[in-house]
């Protein structure tokens, strides 16, 4: 049965449950195997090594023996059911196996083969093919154009690339969108002790996409954390649902996402769209999801491994015991940059350290216990039992640094005693111990024997240490305060206003707001001199005047807008304004003049919502009028939000503390412009995909007093609505 969004027929315990035999498969047949294929031996010779409870068949029409075992002419000779068909036959050939394989009754398959979707035109139509017939002949496929699967935990192992040993088991569940990738990544997860439950390279996701496997792995028991290297995100609503799910499981998702650069963002006539970039708009949907983002290979395994092995630490309160000062310097600068907190340690703990150290010592925290460790190699340990009398309720976690033997020492005992010491000081702990490195480095077999024979598992490096616990402090904020509140509630879908289609300026705009209880600012709009001064008599003076034609996005391009204009200056002001427009823009049509009273004081933001081609809409809020091209100051979320979202989201920005009253401003009434946030973003969801673009700037916000002063919408034309 396909698993891909397009036509998915299975519930989602279905889907779980197929992968579940899809990767506990115990047979597996070679279809292809050949003595000439390096993917072919390898295959082979991981299935050998690392699956010996599976049996393996071999397919060549042309050899009687392949990698040293009778290989069948055909499918057709097997003599019993088959779990899984591994497929690393010529391009041309994929379809006629498949179909062998359904007939031979076996409902999972791998294809490594490539040229499908990645291949242009031709490959996306046989991927097309491909899909359709995975659909009628009820097949699970992982691929094409992918390695296989590595499941360490069930030993399951039909990857076409050499695995080399040793094949730790452990918390950590890995998902990547690439194939050659997948090796350095399991190489990297080795050299640093971190056991893994399930790799997966989903290949071209034809039919089992990451999301997939994602969702397999939050049910899986062994998986504690899931790793994912992600090209793109080809199914935002299953993959927005996948990490909610994890989220409810308490299961980290980290994430290294590519394409950080904004090189296919659109060059939008809003602002909104311009500071919506990609890359900023994956960063908010990973933000609201729970997601770990991370920058790089080291960090995604380093992040993953610490969230896997130590599942249980919440908090940000450490207490530290290094053999260095300077370690200790580092560890303080990067707590801070990571708001990570080492508190004083109690007055008797304090007591008992300096009566422990030398007198030329400063116990504090993070604790140097000096250079006196050379001459006493036990007393970093006995710091640790004196720490370890009042850590509970002071402290979330004790890093505990520790140099780990290379190689095994001609008489090994000290040190063996010394790491059977602090495997019992971990067990004993009131809060978890993180053994960590002062240095990032790979461990050697020696170093991996130490550490996994006594259950340890080593952090590695106090820079990459410090990050990954800062990722992992953050993550439980961001899931705490998701369980708080749940998921966000769609907006109710709103009536699309007749004639809604291209640029919506300033006075088309107004209309749609008012009609959904947002306030704007007061104005009118003049199609004639003498109006307008009329208009500026009933406004009671001084007025604000702005050209109105709906070829013109933004007034200030061709400087359309007069401030301060006194009532005898109006209509000579209104004339200045339309012959600006025929000089400027021949071809538009002059719709008149706003005119509307001047309103001075109060602070002026951006509220703007675009939609982004993967995620939908996006809600975009910062410092506006001239300021959101100077500043930039914008934080931006994936809709559906609620409240509680948008008061974070004015939290975050740099000029934060202009809205709390700072140099003798009037303080903002927050609550109030919170709702009327809110109701921009509800509007703009509401109004779904015919709405491209909804900009408020400026929204004036002066105490309790909002409105928008100014306002532009961007309707998707019908052959655009997907």
């Amino acid at each position: 049965m396909r698993i891909d969004e397009k036509a998915r027929s299975a519930s989602d315990r279905e889907v779980v449950d197929q992968l579940g035999a899809f990767f506990g498969a115990r047979s597996v047949v070679l279809i292809g195997a050949t003595d000439r294929s390096p993917w072919s031996i390898w295959t082979h010779a991981n299935l050998r090594q690392y699956s010996p409870a599976v049996s393996v068949h071999v397919v060549h029409p042309h050899h009687d023996t392949v990698h040293g075992q009778a290989a069948l002419k055909s499918i057709k000779e097997l003599d019993g059911p088959v779990d899984l068909a591994y497929v690393m036959v010529p391009t041309s050939a994929v379809m006629e196996v498949m179909n062998e394989v359904a007939d031979a009754g076996i409902s999972n398959v791998v294809i490594l083969t490539a040229g499908f979707g990645e291949a242009g035109p031709e490959g996306v139509e046989l991927e097309s093919q491909l899909v359709d017939l995975a659909h009628d002949r009820g097949l699970t496929v992982l691929g094409p154009n992918g390695n296989g699967f590595i499941n360490a935990a069930g030993g399951v192992t039909p990857y076409s690339l050499l695995i080399a040993p040793p094949l730790e088991v452990g918390p950590v569940g890995i998902v990547l969108q690439s194939g050659g990738l997948a090796s350095a990544v399991l190489a990297g997860a080795q050299a640093r002790g971190i056991g893994l439950s399930l790799l997966v390279s989903t290949g071209n996701e034809a039919l089992t996409s990451a999301s997939d496997i994602m969702r397999y792995l939050i049910e899986d028991d062994q998986t504690k954390v899931i790793a994912a290297f992600l090209e793109s995100i080809r199914q935002p609503e299953e993959f927005r649902e996948v990490c909610e799910l994890a989220l409810q499981a308490g299961k980290p998702i980290v994430a290294l996402k590519t394409g950080r650069t904004e090189a296919g963002a659109k060059a939008a006539l809003a602002h909104t769209g311009a500071l919506a970039g990609d890359d900023r708009v994956v960063d908010a949907a990973f933000h609201q999801l729970g997601v770990v983002r991370v920058d790089s290979l080291e960090e995604l395994l380093n992040t993953a491994g610490y969230l896997g092995h130590h599942p249980g630490i919440r908090g940000r309160r450490i207490a530290a015991i290094t053999p260095s000062g300077g370690a200790c310097d580092l560890m303080a600068d990067l707590a801070s940059e990571e708001k990570l907190e080492f508190p004083d340690f109690p007055p008797e703990t304090d007591k008992e350290l300096k009566q422990l150290l030398p007198s030329f010592s400063n116990p504090q925290n993070p604790l140097d216990v000096t250079g006196y460790v050379v001459m006493d190699p036990m007393i970093t340990l006995q710091s640790l039992e004196i720490v370890a009398r009042e850590v509970a309720g002071n402290f979330d976690m004790v890093i505990y640094s520790a140099t780990i033997p290379r190689a095994e020492a001609p008489n090994p005992a000290p040190v063996e005693e010394r790491m059977d010491a602090v495997a019992e000081a971990g067990r004993n702990l009131a809060v978890p111990l993180v053994l960590q490195s002062l240095i990032y480095l790979d461990l050697a077999p020696y170093s991996r024997k130490l550490l996994a024979d006594r259950g340890l598992y080593l952090v590695n490096g106090i820079e990459p240490g410090m990050r990954a616990i800062g990722h992992g402090a953050r993550y439980h904020d961001r899931r705490d305060a998701w369980l708080a509140t749940g998921p966000p509630i769609a907006a109710p879908t709103i009536e699309v206003p007749a004639g809604a289609r291209g640029v919506w300026p300033e006075y088309l705009v107004r209309g749609l707001l008012e009609a959904h209880g947002i306030p704007v600012a007061p104005a009118q709009l003049a199609t004639s001199a003498v109006e307008a001064r009329a208009i500026a008599k009933e406004f009671g003076g001084v007025v604000a005047l702005k050209v109105a034609s709906s070829a013109l996005a933004h007034k200030s391009d061709i400087g359309g807008v007069r401030l301060n204009v006194e009532v005898d200056e109006v209509m000579d002001a209104f004339d200045d304004l339309a012959n600006l427009l025929a000089t400027a823009l021949p071809e538009a049509v002059f719709d008149g003049v706003l005119v509307g009273p001047m309103l001075t004081g109060g602070i002026e933001l951006l509220v703007g919502v675009v939609t982004d081609p993967t995620w939908g809409k996006v809600l975009s809020l910062g410092l506006g009028g001239v300021w959101v091209e100077v500043l930039g100051d914008v934080a931006l979320r994936v809709l559906p939000i609620g409240r509680d979202e948008i008061t974070t989201m004015l939290s975050e920005l740099r000029g934060a503390a202009l809205l709390s009253g700072a140099r003798g401003t009037r303080p903002v009434d927050m609550d109030r412009l919170v709702t009327v946030v809110y109701q921009i973003a509800q509007l703009a969801e509401g109004l779904g995909e015919a709405l491209d673009t909804l900009e408020v700037n400026p929204l004036r916000v002066d105490g309790g007093d909002v409105e928008v002063l100014d306002a532009l919408a961007m309707w998707r034309n019908e052959g655009d609505q997907t």
